[in-house]
């Protein structure tokens, strides 16, 4: 199964529990990385480009199906509906 891509708009939501928080992905970057080296050898990635991304599987982490997940608008993301107040 194809895991579909988020966006800025989009967010994954499992089909079988509801989950929208809490997800296991295994994915594969490809990524040039900036290492800056202090004098005693440490380093820290100051800079992470990343060159290209594939998401392998996405595991929910309450019911635990694999790959079972859909995209839904995230809110207040435009073209997402309106959620009514409910006070």
């Amino acid at each position: 199964m194809t895991v579909p891509a988020l966006t800025a708009e989009t967010r994954w939501r499992c089909t079988l529990c509801g989950n929208l928080t809490r997800f296991d992905v295994t994915r594969t970057a490809r990524v040039t990385e900036f290492l800056h080296f202090d004098l005693a050898g440490d380093s820290k990635v100051e800079e992470t480009e990343v060159l290209s991304e594939t998401v392998e599987s996405v595991r929910c982490r309450w019911c635990n199906a694999v790959d079972q997940v859909e995209l839904v608008a995230r809110p207040g993301a435009e073209g997402a509906p309106a959620q009514a107040d409910q006070g």
